[in-house]
């Protein structure tokens, strides 16, 4: 995914929507070191490179936020599930770059490809039990939520599989696809924070939904990006997407328009010029506005579901974020 200034090794404190919580997301980091240690030092090496390698640190964040905004006090317990969501998060980039054969990750080269499917593959293994051994600490409904978000993840992982390279997938697949994989995670990570916030029934179910949508518009800006770059800054290959037939919202949308990204997303090995080529053809067409037009509707949802907090800066810090994840939509 590209990089939004939200994270705490890139981001201004001063600025930065996650300000208000920069303290409690140094403890997240620590703690995501701390439990990424490992006696064998392959294992360790792999967790501590994808944190030193940066990221975005949004699902902690939103937890935090939404613990705020809704009143809570101290957050030592979100700060445990906040770790617990991106070391799952980080499990899953690993999983990830093997079923995808990916080679770069946040701008370098991938785990899968300096230490191989096998121990990138037990990697990821070993972040999701160090996750669990977290997050089964707290009360019966956090653990069942935690779960429920793998639970998508997988499926959504597999879903994604079964339509790669398919030129059968529809923007209902891609919608399913990206609710499992990327919003259940964001989800769950504002529920939570609400739920140890103490907040009303109603409440939590909001930040659910807030949630949820932050993560979809997240996940399209992401695809948005990916044919845009530029590369430094997505930390990819611009036309990822494309190239390896992952059936992003660009390339969903085109194929019934664009015969040349038809073709490439269909080829199981296009040449660079033909992915240049197609990539082209999805700048010049109307198919990047639709994404963004379908990104900005939900994050007006989300602002809709943020009405239901009360007025406090940590309210105000979540709706910078999400109007920051709309300026990304220009």
């Amino acid at each position: 995914m590209a990089n939004p200034n939200i994270s705490t090794a890139t981001a201004d404190p001063a600025t930065a929507p996650v300000a208000l919580v920069a303290d409690e997301l140094s403890r997240v980091e620590a703690r995501i070191r701390e439990l990424t240690m490992s006696r064998e030092a392959q294992l360790q090496s792999i967790g501590h490179g994808l944190i030193d390698a940066g990221g975005k640190r949004v699902r902690p964040a939103l937890a935090l936020l939404v613990f705020r905004a809704c009143g809570g006090g101290n957050p030592a317990d979100t700060i445990e599930v906040g770790a617990a969501l991106e070391l799952i998060h980080s499990a899953t980039l690993l999983h990830d770059d093997i079923l995808d054969s990916g080679q770069t990750r946040r701008g370098r080269p991938s785990p899968l490809a300096v230490h191989g499917p096998s121990l990138t593959l037990v990697a990821g293994d070993f972040l999701f039990s160090k996750a669990f051994g977290v997050a089964g600490r707290f009360d019966a409904e956090v653990v069942g939520w935690a779960t429920d978000a793998c639970v998508s993840l997988c499926e959504g992982e597999i879903m994604q599989q079964r339509f790669r390279r398919n030129p059968a997938v529809t923007e209902a697949d891609y919608l399913e696809i990206a609710e499992r994989k990327t919003a259940a995670l964001f989800a769950e990570a504002a529920r939570i924070g609400a739920h140890f916030a103490g907040a009303p029934e109603q409440v939590v179910d909001a930040m659910r939904g807030l949630g949820r949508e932050i993560g979809m518009a997240f996940q399209m800006v992401d695809d948005l990006l990916d044919v845009l770059g530029p590369a430094e800054v997505i930390g990819k290959p611009v036309g990822s997407d494309l190239r390896e037939g992952s059936p992003a919202l660009p390339t969903v949308l085109a194929l019934p328009r664009l015969p040349e990204v038809a073709r490439v997303f269909a080829d199981p090995a296009p040449s660079p010029d033909r992915v240049r080529a197609a990539i082209a053809d999805l700048r010049a067409s109307n198919v990047l506005p639709e994404v963004r037009q379908r990104a900005r509707e939900r994050i007006a949802t989300a602002f809709e579901h943020l009405g239901r907090l009360g007025p406090s800066p940590f309210r105000d810090a979540l709706s910078d974020l999400v109007a920051e994840m709309h300026a990304r939509t220009a």
